[in-house]
């Protein structure tokens, strides 16, 4: 076989083939493109010689079943033990759109239109099977479920909504035309381990893919779920209010705010939603997506012109590749330095709150619980004005109005009637100023009229006998009101260009970031610290009137400002809160330690349990493989030797794994084990069940391929014996030709 140019599959009996000539192009192909992988490959054949491709090694290892994969994609996450602790959040996970990895839709050209043209693609039947993909009809189900969220029960007004792209729900429904995929929206747990994958098909990130995700993973992991969503606090409110809402309150999940996205959300939305202060959450930052997207994004130029069906291979091919080579490699890495970056928090926060705490005057830890409460209760009085004050702002602002419009329409009055008899104008231009001092008094009149009616209209609503005058002590007071909503503003507008630099600061310093963008980031920087002086002169000016008088800040003040929190704390103007324990720097930075402190103990619990759970895991998946190889060995050796290559993918990485497990249970202040647990999952290829490999019906035992074998050789024998005889008869009919030429002779 190998001299006509073909490499068996199997040493032993092999039934199929692979050309010289394939091989040798998937090796050129895969040096030009590193992420085609061997399976890609071979579907591929499969495809352009009409054969459905066979997944055997699954199912001799009964791993076949629905979301299997899913189910176990993370050791850490999804092997659970017995008797273990249970944890507030049983997985953690994080999701996200990216819009890199596009597809261009091919359309018609049309001359006399420059208007996009109709799609020119053909129509295919090539679906990829994966059960890391969802199906867009599965993800457009939820689309009319969005539909009925939005009705009676729409969401209430979210403050943070206009600080993010994809809450813009004018860009979320825009289609981009030009594309057909716009974009992946993923799903991975906190490990970086990829559990869904859905297409954004022409269109930004709408809300249909989310609920589409959390749908899914909803059914196959059930109840104590914790994701991470860069808009999970306007996210939450439409979970709430879809078809999803009542199953997902019932299994408790959770929906939770990254924490360098967290920067841009207002500081309500930071106390219930930040990874800080949310108990169980541990020290995760719930960005993953943002690292997984920092390699994905390599893709992006190999997909722009591809079919539906190869982008999808691609991109699953690439994440099933960096799941089983990168994530699973460096799993042990992960856990080894979130324990020591706990550790660290834990030693540092010891050796400095106790003396935060003395010089606060705080005696016990459970103060900063009840101040981050009161914090709570007092930012949420400040979502909305009262509607009474509202009303008195608006009518002491028609009062002003109705004031300027009755200067106005005297001094137009005065000046129609100040015309003196011995001008030296003309007639006709004597005629033309008439006609202006007229026209002017006549707008006046009508602007005073307008602005009267006004003023009548809202006394009649607020129940105002006698008209409010500049002495009232109701006109100073609501005339404070609305100099704080001119204060609120400019806070506003301060605080947008702050987070806004913030955001090009961290773009800078980011790995990838080029030369060209680095420089128009510098520009932009340049531009925006102008406009931040601005501001902040408009701010001091401002803060300086209101009643009470609010705190000024300086330039290297407002240019330090890591977090929205800082903000906030100056929005109040009907109260000074400058008094409270809580609102002072030194007590806010108190707050944050201690909030650390609790989060990295709560870390280190959850990573006792995911150090034994990968130890066991080891343990248990080595076994697994070894003992349905060797049942195999003798009934179906070829089967058996792909199980060996199969143990090998995870298998090389576990004398790593267990040398940086070992490295952790030496770490001072480890309180885990690393002997191996029980697992709690026994059903069919899980890890721990007892061995029991399926030949699958397609593949062939030892005892067919001999039985075909001596088939083979009577078939060949017949065929050499048929053949002889075919000769023979030739011979005798040549000497026939030949007796019957020498007779004619």
């Amino acid at each position: 076989m190998v001299r006509q140019g073909v490499i068996p599959c199997s040493p032993i009996s092999p039934v199929a083939g692979i050309t010289s000539e394939a091989l040798e192009l998937y090796r050129v192909a895969h040096l030009r493109s590193p992420h085609l992988s061997i399976q890609a490959f071979v579907k591929t054949m499969c495809d352009l010689h009409g054969i459905e491709f066979h997944r055997h090694l699954s199912q001799s290892l009964r791993r076949d079943s629905p979301d299997w994969r899913l189910k176990h994609a993370c050791p850490a996450c999804t092997y659970i033990l017995t008797n273990e602790e249970q944890l507030r959040f049983k997985i953690l996970y994080a999701m996200d759109g990216n819009d890199s990895l596009k597809r261009i839709l091919r359309r018609s050209l049309d001359d006399d239109d420059d208007s996009l043209g109709i799609s020119s693609e053909l129509p295919t039947a090539q679906l990829l099977v994966s059960d890391r993909y969802l199906s867009r009809n599965f993800v457009d189900q939820f689309a009319r479920d969005t539909a009925c969220a939005t009705g009676d029960n729409r969401p209430a007004e979210n403050s943070c909504e206009g600080r993010w792209k994809n809450m813009d729900d004018t860009k979320t429904k825009k289609a981009w035309g030009i594309y057909d995929e716009t974009g992946v929206f993923i799903a991975v747990c906190r490990h970086g381990f990829c559990l869904l994958i859905t297409d954004m098909v022409q269109s930004g990130e709408l809300t249909k893919y989310p609920l589409a995700v959390v749908a899914k993973l909803l059914d196959a992991f059930g109840d104590r779920l914790g994701g991470g969503y860069d808009i999970g606090c306007q996210f939450q409110a439409t979970l709430d209010n879809s078809l999803l809402g009542p199953l997902a309150r019932s299994l408790r999940h959770t929906l939770l705010v990254g924490a360098f996205h967290g920067h841009a959300h207002r500081r309500l939305c930071q106390l219930f939603s930040l990874t800080t202060y949310i108990k169980g959450l541990g020290i995760e930052d719930l960005e993953t997506c943002e690292r997984t997207f920092s390699k994905s994004n390599s893709l992006a130029s190999a997909l722009r012109y591809t079919t539906v069906f190869h982008r999808q291979q691609a991109i699953d091919s690439y994440f099933e590749h960096n799941d089983e080579f990168e994530v699973y490699g460096n799993l042990s890495n992960f856990l080894h330095s979130n324990y020591k970056q706990a550790l660290d928090i834990l030693a540092n926060g010891e050796a400095i709150l106790p003396k935060v705490m003395e010089d606060l005057g705080v005696e016990d830890e459970s103060t900063f619980e009840r101040w981050l409460e009161d914090e709570k209760v007092y930012l949420k009085g400040l979502t909305r004005e009262p509607e009474d004050e509202t009303l008195h702002m608006e009518y002491w602002q028609r009062l002003v109005n109705l004031r300027a419009s009755q200067i106005a329409l005297d001094a137009a009055t005065n000046m129609f009637g100040t015309h003196s008899q011995h001008d030296p104008l003309s007639y006709d231009a004597d005629i033309s100023n008439t006609r202006i001092s007229e026209n002017t008094r006549r707008h006046a009149l009508e602007d005073y009229e307008r602005n009267l009616k006004l003023v009548q209209a809202l006394e009649h609503n607020l129940g105002i006998n006698n008209r409010w005058v500049p002495e009232d002590g109701e006109w100073q007071k609501v005339g404070r009101l609305v100099a704080n909503r001119k204060y609120q503003r400019a806070l506003d507008r301060l605080e947008g260009l702050v987070v806004a630099r913030i955001f090009e600061l961290a773009k800078m310093n980011r790995a990838g970031t080029g030369y060209k963008l680095r420089k128009h980031i510098a520009r932009a920087l340049q531009t925006r610290s102008a406009a931040i002086r601005s501001a902040l002169n408009t701010y001091n000016n401002l803060a300086s009137t209101v009643y009470p008088p609010r705190q000024t800040l300086k330039w290297e003040e407002v240019v330090e400002y890591a977090f929205l929190a800082d903000f906030d704390l100056l929005r109040n103007t009907r109260f000074d809160i400058s008094s409270l324990p809580w609102s002072s720097p030194a007590a806010r930075s108190a707050m944050d330690l201690y909030f650390k402190m609790c989060r990295a103990r709560e870390e280190i619990c959850r990573l006792n349990i995911e150090v034994r759970r990968l130890v066991t895991y080891i343990r248990d998946e080595d076994k697994y493989l070894r003992e349905c190889e060797d049942r195999l060995t003798v009934a179906n050796p070829a089967l058996a030797h792909q199980i060996a290559i199969h143990r090998n993918v995870r298998g090389r990485f576990n004398f790593r794994h267990l040398n940086r497990l070992h490295d952790i249970s030496k770490l001072p202040g480890f309180t885990g084990t690393l002997v191996p647990g029980v697992s709690a999952c026994m059903g069919a290829g899980d890890s721990a069940s007892l061995p029991d490999p399926h030949i699958p019906a397609s593949a062939d035992t030892q005892e067919e391929l001999d039985e075909e074998e001596v088939a083979e050789e009577v078939a060949e024998e017949t065929s050499r014996s048929l053949q002889d005889i075919v000769l023979i008869t030739d011979d005798f009919s040549q000497l026939e030709v030949l007796d019957s030429g020498e007779v004619e002779e």
